[in-house]
């Protein structure tokens, strides 16, 4: 089983099934609008714009569940990503990483990749621990999404070979993505 093996929800509920992007390196991530972390769409942008000729594709699937940070709706998303940030790569429909109502995509990458731990000169890496570490005393032996802005890296043959918490230096991300294009 691989990423090419799943289907998933466009931002108007079309069914995208995933072996559209068979052949590609891919960026996977969970966003969300209202988040510490949504600038990273900045530098986002910028390295899909470097790699889109190389057959890179990042995927970008907002979800509510850490903090209410994504609120709107799929095209209220939208919106907010393009006039904000020029967002140019797909942005697909509002899910749920974790629990009960995870979708079948995000099930499969955490246990493909577990949770990394925060980069410890992050200025939030602290922030986010102690407020994780408040839910589940045991959060960093849980393989789940802890915060919005992770993202996971696919390989062409939909492989997933890297797990990036949302602390993860940008340019770290690119110097693994320059190994595998």
């Amino acid at each position: 089983m691989n990423i090419f093996d799943f289907k998933v929800e466009g931002r108007y509920g079309e069914v995208v099934d995933l072996k559209e992007y068979e052949g590609k390196v891919l960026l996977i991530i969970n966003s969300a609008t209202e988040c510490g972390f949504t600038p990273q769409y900045d530098e986002l942008q910028d390295m899909f714009e470097k790699y889109q000729s190389e057959d890179f594709m990042i995927l970008d699937f907002p979800c509510n569940q850490f903090g209410n940070q994504a609120p709107g709706s799929n095209e209220e998303i939208a919106s907010f990503c393009d006039s904000r940030y020029g967002i140019t790569f797909p942005i697909f429909s509002k899910i749920d990483v974790n629990g009960e109502k995870a979708i079948p995509l995000f099930r499969f990458l955490v246990t493909e990749k577990g949770f990394a731990g925060f980069d410890p000169e992050h200025p939030i890496a602290k922030p986010l621990e102690d407020i994780l570490s408040g839910i589940n005393s045991n959060f960093k032996d849980d393989p789940s999404i802890k915060w919005n802005f992770t993202k996971f890296l696919v390989d062409r043959q939909g492989n997933v070979i890297e797990r990036f918490e949302p602390t993860t230096d940008i340019y770290s991300i690119e110097e693994k993505l320059k190994e595998i294009l």
